[in-house]
């Protein structure tokens, strides 16, 4: 079993060697002069703010200045959002955003900024599944159950999503258009506030992260029915995935970005990237125990800007089918 770990950590070390070279081994050729503001477009307590906050000693210790969180709400992630993409490009202004990120396309006809061109990417930094889940007193102990009391009563049950084009309207929309079923989306800001309206029965459910939804499922005051990933998690092993449940066109990942305003110099998005990255390595098994996952390969401007393209079109393809056009 000894022989078997270390053969797997030395793997795993292999596999992030490039990565981790990176983070460590670049020394800053910019550092900041004041402060660094990373603007949340969400709610204190949420996944992106509680994963941001992570970063800050990190940061700190690399770069020589705090990182400081700014909870900037609304509009679905777009008014923070918008703020950064305007913001002065000196490395002192920088967005943590979610999958919210590449949907604004979808939703609003005249975006204030556009979601790939007008930043520039320090990495995409953590992937995580996310978790059906409904109020402990909902008849329904798996997806099957669900999808025949959504059924039974069209339009009846609310969804508490974290904000219009969020992650959780998107997986909603994808589970609405996979299933055939009808829900009321109830909008909040941000994944502790919808968390809290299902455990309060204000809404019947609702699609999280595992670091919005594991404390109350670990509680009982939520149960969960499915994951959004075609793998289990180690954290809920008991919960299936989409095919598992019978639903496999029900597949959706979260992601969270961190960038700056797209004519950032090279430098100091070289400088953030690496601080970043350091901070994810020392935050390993913490995010690990959140449901968050690291994969190497996008912590440089040009791999993030192809992947937040794709996850526009993405974000796009499905909302128009789901008849959702842009306002």
């Amino acid at each position: 079993m000894i022989d078997r770990r270390r053969a797997l950590a030395a793997a795993t070390a292999s596999l992030f060697a490039p990565y981790l070279a990176r983070a460590q081994g670049a020394a800053p050729g910019w550092r900041p002069s004041r402060p660094i503001r990373a603007i949340v477009p969400f709610t204190a307590g949420g996944p992106t703010d509680v994963l941001t906050r992570m970063m800050s000693d990190p940061v700190q210790a690399m770069l020589g200045q705090p990182l400081v969180v700014e909870n900037r709400t609304g509009a679905g992630g777009t008014i923070g959002a918008d703020m950064v993409a305007k913001a002065v490009p000196d490395g002192h202004t920088i967005l943590v955003n979610d999958s919210a990120h590449g949907v604004g396309p979808a939703l609003i006809a005249r975006m204030p900024y556009d979601p790939v061109t007008d930043f520039a990417g320090i990495g995409v930094l953590v992937f995580a599944p996310l978790i059906l889940s409904v109020n402990a007193r909902v008849p329904a102990n798996n997806l099957q159950e669900l999808l025949a009391l959504m059924r039974a009563q069209p339009g009846r049950l609310n969804m508490a999503t974290t904000g219009v084009g969020g992650p959780v309207h998107i997986a909603a929309e994808i589970l609405r258009t996979t299933a055939g079923v009808q829900m009321e989306m109830v909008h909040y800001r941000g994944g502790a506030p919808a968390a809290l309206a299902v455990v309060s029965g204000e809404a019947q459910m609702t699609i999280l992260s595992a670091s919005a939804s594991l404390e109350h499922i670990r509680a009982g005051t939520m149960k969960a029915i499915a994951l959004t990933v075609n793998r289990r998690n180690a954290l809920l092993p008991q919960v299936p995935t989409p095919e598992e449940a019978g639903l496999p066109g029900f597949v959706f990942e979260n992601w969270r970005v961190a960038a700056a305003p797209a004519a950032t110099p090279a430098p100091i998005l070289a400088a953030l990237s690496a601080a970043f990255q350091s901070g994810l390595q020392q935050n390993r098994d913490r995010l690990a125990q959140l449901g968050e996952e690291l994969r190497p390969g996008f912590d440089t401007p040009e791999a993030v800007r192809a992947f937040l393209r794709g996850q526009v079109d993405q974000s796009v393809a499905v909302l128009r089918a789901a008849g959702v056009r842009p306002e």
